[in-house]
């Protein structure tokens, strides 16, 4: 399906009677780019788990491409064009390469994996091995393609980089880039690694014990130093 545009008002959420998120709002037009920031802890991953209905739901609206998602269903929002690659990966270790990619084909045709080993040639290499044959970095590849074969029209990535090495990293992030620039999908995009958020994305927020504590362009975000070190900890950038 196309990229979509994500329009959330006042969004609190959390787990059980504790409450995360409190008062988010943002917006992404179809097709963009959005880097979230901020230190462990702070909410980055509850946000993505809350816009997939993995929360309890405490206040505001989520709208998906203009629709109301806010009270739909985790499969719901999945069938109305939401994918998240969840920091855990969450692949079939016991399964193959390609029996992780048929997972996600839905109701595709089988030769539309072949969609996944173009964008992913490494997969292709280990089609027939095992999830727990795999490095770190094939199964991020990994869960990343079997997403993206639902084609969602609202790519989100949870922390995609962590622990990987910097060719990986590298590899990764020009897969990220020919997606967002193909403009089939919006993005969303959470990273500890600072540069590569910034550089993915023109727009970025950061989050501050749930709340948006500085929204802005990635630009003006590098300006700001004082920014950087109050809220991630970063003297500064060059």
């Amino acid at each position: 399906m196309p990229a979509a545009d994500l329009e959330v008002r006042g969004l609190s959420a959390g787990y059980g009677r504790t409450t995360v998120l409190e008062d988010v709002s943002l917006s992404v037009p179809a097709g963009g780019r959005l880097s979230i920031l901020g230190r462990n802890g702070m909410g980055k991953t509850t946000l993505l788990a809350t816009l997939m209905g993995l929360t309890r739901h405490h206040g505001g609206s989520i709208r998906i491409g203009g629709r109301d998602a806010t009270s739909l269903g985790t499969q719901a929002r999945a069938q109305a064009g939401l994918g998240l690659v969840p920091q855990t990966r969450e692949i079939f270790k016991g399964l193959s390469v390609e029996e992780n990619l048929f997972v996600g084909l839905k109701e595709r045709p089988r030769s539309a994996i072949e969609e996944a080993y173009a964008l992913f040639p490494r997969l292709a290499e280990r089609r027939r091995n095992l999830g727990s044959q795999l490095s770190g970095g094939e199964q991020q590849m990994l869960a990343t393609a079997r997403t993206l074969l639902g084609r969602p029209s609202i790519l989100m990535l949870d922390e995609p980089l962590e622990g990987l090495a910097p060719v990986i990293c590298d590899m990764l992030m020009e897969a990220f880039t020919r997606l967002a620039a193909s403009g089939a999908m919006t993005i969303l995009f959470v990273e500890q690694r600072l540069e590569s958020a910034l550089a993915f994305a023109e727009n970025v927020i950061i989050l501050e014990r749930g709340r948006i504590a500085w929204s802005g362009t990635s630009t003006k975000l590098r300006a700001q130093g004082e920014v950087l070190e109050r809220y991630l900890g970063v003297g500064g950038l060059h």
